[in-house]
């Protein structure tokens, strides 16, 4: 399902401008103030990282799995450059990129894009940690294999923009990777396990950051050319792709993002999607939902997706929590359908203009069978109504956010 960025992706790059959340655009930013810990969080492990004359030192623990010291912000699109050495020639290490963990994933194991640190040959190539192994096939090359110098301190720079991944070590090109399974992640330092209690050292230092763009971020869920990722409950002929396009009309069904992105279990996220619906027609896009073999998904909350059809509540509004009583939007006219959770906090809009600012309260109870329609975590669903109604979908994305 992954493949290069379509047309209407960056279209709806630009639309979605408004999100991005680059807070220095074009310009570098320190990650680490020399000084403290601030900005970082400790995941997995019981290494220790401290501030040591100006750099930060890992050092390894008895007994500990693989330990990451990790950005609290996520990262997307960026240039990322640092300096590293290995106290100790036989500890590896590496630096995560937009990399995650979540406790749907194995426990909340740091996973994804990591460059790797060592004095074997194999610095700068990129790793995919607790996930697929090596994604840089051909390490062989003598130049690269040379290019970590062991007892020194090593410049690192790294480059990800839309799918394209790019490395570096003391100006020497090393790996360059084309691979959308992660859009945006945090970044993480490793020191990895070892047996004994060696107490071996990794340091780094000058760690600085620009975002590129708006800071990216956003990854296609729909190639446009086939339901790759996508899995329909029931009356699976309600669902076809037609001229690039996603349509749903037919008796009722869902059709679930069943994909590789973030393990298709989002918490916190931005979705961005081009709709247009067709006179009398309802829909809707769920998030925090989960497949079910068939019915109306009992988990999660329903955008609408309405404009003229007989039920009152329209397009944008949360379905029988936060409604919408005024069509935002046209049959018979592409609009866009922009929806950001945060914690319990949801957003969206159509066209750049917000329809719905909803919090749910802490102690929320729903009957009338919307017991399921809570904030939690899943995936994403679109529903087809009926056989009267015809919504299309494309270039569908969306951009995960901290958790």
């Amino acid at each position: 399902m992954m493949h290069s960025p379509s047309f209407a992706l960056l279209a709806l790059s630009l639309s979605c401008s408004a999100f991005a959340q680059s807070q220095h655009p074009g310009g570098w930013t320190d990650l680490f103030d020399g000084k403290t810990l601030t900005g970082w969080t400790q995941k997995n492990g019981t290494a220790t990282y401290e501030v040591v004359d100006g750099t930060i030192v890992g050092t390894t623990a008895k007994g500990s799995p693989n330990s990451f010291l990790c950005s609290d912000r996520f990262f997307g699109d960026f240039e990322l450059e640092f300096e590293v050495k290995l106290l100790n020639d036989e500890l590896n290490s590496g630096v995560q990129i937009r990399s995650h963990s979540m406790p749907s994933f194995n426990n909340g194991r740091v996973h994804g894009y990591q460059v790797e640190i060592a004095t074997n040959g194999e610095a700068g190539f990129v790793y995919d940690e607790a996930g697929r192994g090596w994604l840089s096939p051909d390490r062989d090359d003598p130049l690269k294999r040379a290019a970590f110098q062991k007892g020194e301190w090593n410049r690192y720079r790294v480059i990800c923009f839309g799918q394209d991944i790019r490395t570096w070590i003391n100006d020497v090109p090393i790996a360059h990777l084309v691979d959308g399974r992660s859009p945006a992640g945090f970044l993480g330092l490793q020191v990895h396990a070892v047996g004994g209690d060696p107490k071996w050292q990794v340091a780094w230092r000058n760690l600085r950051l620009r975002e590129l763009g708006d800071g990216g971020g956003f990854v296609e869920l729909f190639d446009g050319k086939s339901l790759d990722g996508w899995k329909m409950n029931e009356n699976p002929d309600g669902v076809r792709v037609q001229d690039g396009h996603l349509v749903v009309n037919g008796e009722r069904g869902h059709l679930f993002y069943d994909g590789p992105v973030y393990h298709h279990s989002f918490k916190n996220f931005e979705l961005c999607a081009l709709v247009r619906t067709k006179p009398g027609s309802n829909s809707g896009i769920y998030f925090h939902t989960e497949f079910q073999k068939e019915g109306w998904p009992a988990k999660g909350y329903e955008v609408q997706v309405n404009n003229s059809q007989g039920d009152w509540r329209r397009t944008a509004g949360l379905y029988a929590v936060d409604d919408v009583k005024e069509p935002p939007a046209k049959d018979e006219q592409w609009f866009l359908m922009q929806i950001r959770v945060e914690g319990k906090h949801v957003q969206t809009w159509v066209d750049g203009k917000q329809l719905v600012d909803y919090t749910e309260p802490d102690d929320v109870k729903r009957g009338g069978g919307f017991e399921g329609r809570l904030i939690d975590r899943g995936t994403f669903a679109l529903q087809a109504h009926d056989p009267g109604s015809e919504v299309w979908y494309k270039a569908i994305a969306v951009r995960p956010l901290p958790e």
